[in-house]
C-alpha cells in the first residue's frame, strides 16, 4: 500500500479534492479512509482532538492543521477560525451510549454532537458524517440530532454497518448518520457491501438481488490474511525500525498467564474452556460468573475475522485477543492491521497511548467506503452546479 503523505493529498480524478474537517479525530482513521491512499478525492483542512498524543499522530500523517483541546472551548475562543469545508466527519465520544456504561444516563459526553453540528454550520459544509456505537440509533439523542440537523436544512440517512462487510478483517459494528443539504443521501448510502459472511453464501444470490452487495463480493477477510505473514514478536517496547516490526512487540506475562495460555491451545477456545480443562488456573471471579463474557480470554481463529479491537487488546482478559496459535495476546501491529491501518501509517506516543489510538479508530477501510458514498453525492452537486452555470452563461449570450 502507498505511503501515507502529509499535507494536501492530490486528487486521483484531476479535479480539486473536496475539503474535509475531522472532529474527535483521534489518530485519523476516518481522515485516512477519505484520503487518496484509499482511492478517494478528499483533503483534510482542519481537525481536532483533546488527546495530545493522538493529535501528534494526526499531524505526523496529515499535516499541522490538527488542534488539541476541548472542542467546546475552541469554538468559544474568538481566535478559532473554522475553515470552509465540503464535509465534516467524526465520532463524538461514544462512552455515554456504550453498553459498558448503561448507568450513565446523565453523561455530558452524550451532548458532544452539538458542537459537531456547530462546526458543520460554521464551515458551511454540504454533508456531514457522524459515527458512533450502534446504541446511538434509536436513542433520544438520535432523535435530537435528527431534529437539529433537519432545522439546519439537512436530509438524513443512517445505518448500522459491519466493518467485515467492507473488507476489514474484523467484525466491528458501528452506527453512521449522514446528512446532506442538497439531496436525499439514502440514494447512495449505505454503500454496497463488498464482502460477505461465508456462512451466508447460500443466500448470497438473494442478497445481491436486492442490491445489498456489489456484483462480485468476496468472502470476509480473515485474521490469517491480515497477520499471517508476521514472524513472532521481539522485545516489549516500540522500536525505531522499519514497519511493520516497529509495533510488533510482546509483553512480559507472568508464569501463571503463560500456563493459562498453554492450557487453551486451540483456536476459538475461551475462559470456559480454561475452567473446564484447568479449573486450578481459572480466576475465582470467572468461576463465579457462569454466564456472559464468552470472548474473555479467547483465542482468535485463523480463518475468521477478528472480533472488535478495543483499546486494551493486549490484555486477553478483556476479550478475544489471544493469537490463534502462539501463546500470547496480539501485538500493536497485529491490532493495527486488523483495523486496516497500512503499515506505513505513523503512530506517535507511548505503547499505551498508541493502543488507545488503534482501538478507538474507525477502521480506515470502512471509512473509505463511506467516503465513496459522500464523493458520489458531491460529484452530483458539482455536475449540477456546472450545468446550471453553463445554462445561465449561454442564456446571457
Amino acid at each position: 500500500m502507498a505511503n501515507v503523505k502529509k499535507k494536501t493529498l492530490k486528487s486521483n480524478t484531476g479535479s480539486s479534492p473536496y475539503k474535509v474537517i475531522d472532529l474527535f479525530c483521534g489518530a485519523g482513521g476516518m481522515s485516512l479512509g477519505f484520503s487518496e491512499i484509499f482511492g478517494n478525492n478528499f483533503t483534510s483542512v482542519w481537525a481536532n482532538d483533546n488527546n495530545s498524543d493522538a493529535v501528534k499522530t494526526y499531524r505526523a500523517n496529515f499535516g499541522d492543521h490538527c488542534y488539541v483541546g476541548d472542542i467546546v472551548d475552541l469554538l468559544a475562543d474568538n481566535k478559532t477560525i473554522i475553515p470552509s469545508a465540503d464535509v465534516v466527519i467524526g465520532g463524538p465520544p461514544c462512552q455515554g451510549f456504550s453498553l459498558l456504561n448503561k448507568k450513565r444516563d446523565g453523561d455530558p459526553r452524550r451532548q458532544l454532537w452539538k458542537p459537531f453540528l456547530e462546526v458543520v454550520e460554521r464551515s458551511r459544509a454540504k454533508i456531514f458524517v457522524m459515527e458512533n456505537v450502534p446504541q446511538l440509533l434509536g436513542s433520544e439523542e438520535h432523535s435530537q440530532i435528527n431534529e437539529m440537523a433537519e432545522e439546519l436544512g439537512f436530509q438524513l440517512a443512517f445505518a448500522k454497518l459491519c466493518a467485515a462487510d467492507y473488507g476489514v478483517p474484523q467484525v466491528r459494528w458501528r452506527a453512521f448518520i449522514i446528512g446532506c443539504r442538497f439531496m436525499d443521501p439514502s440514494e447512495y448510502f449505505p454503500p454496497k457491501k463488498t464482502h460477505y459472511n461465508p456462512k451466508n453464501s447460500d443466500n448470497l444470490g438473494l442478497l445481491k438481488a436486492v442490491s445489498e452487495y456489489v456484483d462480485s463480493p468476496l468472502p470476509w477477510r480473515t485474521v490469517k490474511c491480515a497477520i499471517g505473514n508476521l514472524i513472532p514478536p521481539e522485545g516489549t517496547e516500540i522500536r525505531k525500525i522499519i514497519p511493520p516490526y516497529d509495533l510488533h512487540f510482546g509483553r512480559k506475562p507472568t508464569l501463571l498467564s503463560i500456563k493459562r495460555y498453554k492450557a487453551i491451545p486451540e483456536e476459538g477456545m475461551n475462559r470456559f474452556d480454561l475452567q473446564r480443562i484447568a479449573p486450578e488456573l481459572t480466576p475465582q471471579c470467572w468461576i463465579r460468573k457462569t454466564s456472559g463474557g464468552t470472548d474473555l480470554f479467547g483465542r482468535l481463529w485463523w480463518d475468521r475475522p477478528a472480533f472488535t479491537i478495543r483499546t486494551e487488546f493486549y490484555k486477553p482478559e478483556k476479550g478475544r485477543y489471544l493469537h490463534p496459535s502462539q501463546h500470547r495476546p496480539i501485538t500493536h501491529r497485529e491490532a493495527a492491521r486488523l483495523q486496516s491501518f497500512p503499515d506505513s501509517f505513523r503512530f506517535i506516543g507511548s505503547k499505551i497511548e498508541v493502543a488507545k489510538q488503534i482501538g478507538n479508530a474507525v477502521p480506515p477501510l470502512l471509512a473509505s467506503h463511506i467516503a465513496k458514498s459522500v464523493e458520489r453525492l458531491l460529484d452530483i452537486l458539482e455536475k449540477d452546479e456546472w450545468q446550471t452555470s453553463s445554462l445561465v452563461l449561454n442564456a446571457a449570450r
